[in-house]
């Protein structure tokens, strides 16, 4: 059995006060496989970067923590780790911190034959998001319903 948003959200709330406690954010909760093979990722950062021993510290504090709690109710795995040079995008204010970096972004259709763009995110507001694309002079606005994901897309020399 797969985790459900309700269970997610649950996780969320008792997790990001033992986040914050640390002096970390709390990105995303990601799950994947069921049953016993689930796998729970949370995934931390903080101004720097984390580190190994944040990662460990918060991964003992929140297995105690599931344990007394129980909201999963089944096995699972725990990895706590860094969202990574490619970390998914998926809140405003992921958006706001990363403003002028270099992303990628899938979209559920086409915009002028092209599912995928990749540029520097101008701006955004509830309605569109504005990309100025890779070696053009022009912005792209795109609709954020259409967007599927974003994810960072650091140049890598």
């Amino acid at each position: 059995m797969s985790l459900d948003d309700q269970q997610i959200t649950r996780l969320e709330a008792l997790i990001e006060p033992l986040a914050i406690e640390a002096g970390l954010e709390l990105v995303d909760i990601e799950t994947t496989g069921t049953g016993r093979g689930t796998l729970l990722s949370v995934l931390i950062d903080k101004k720097g970067g984390v580190n190994v021993d944040d990662c460990a510290d918060l991964s003992r504090q929140i297995s105690y923590l599931l344990d007394v709690e129980d909201p999963i109710g089944h096995e699972y795995r725990l990895e706590v780790s860094s969202p990574g040079l490619f970390r998914k995008l998926k809140k405003d204010k992921d958006l706001v911190r990363h403003q002028g970096d270099r992303v990628k972004i899938k979209l559920t259709e086409p915009i002028e034959g092209e599912f995928t763009w990749v540029g520097q995110l101008a701006s955004f507001d509830n309605q569109n998001l504005v990309l100025q694309e890779e070696g053009q002079s022009r912005d792209l606005v795109i609709e954020r319903r259409l967007i599927k994901k974003i994810n960072l897309e650091p140049k890598l020399f």
